[in-house]
């Protein structure tokens, strides 16, 4: 996995503990009230969500700016296009 962490980001979305498809639907839920441009962060501790993030944003057209994992977290941060 690559790891990339930003600074700043305008939302986080806490998917903890969550398992599939939940991370994702809660995703796609947060970023429909983001407005254009801004960045999500979301943490899971799903490692499915690794291909799925990688996926939703591939099929959206969103952009994953960045992501990376500790101790079993994994953290994306999605930019809303």
């Amino acid at each position: 996995m690559t790891t990339t962490s930003l600074e700043k980001f305008d939302q986080l979305l806490d998917a903890r503990g969550l398992s599939c498809p939940l991370p994702i639907l809660k995703t796609r839920t947060a970023l429909k009230a983001l407005p254009t441009g801004n960045i999500l962060k979301v943490l899971t501790t799903d490692p499915g969500a690794i291909q799925d993030i990688a996926s939703f944003c591939k099929t959206t057209g969103n952009e994953l700016a960045g992501q990376g994992s500790s101790k079993d977290v994994y953290s994306f941060y999605i930019r809303k296009n």
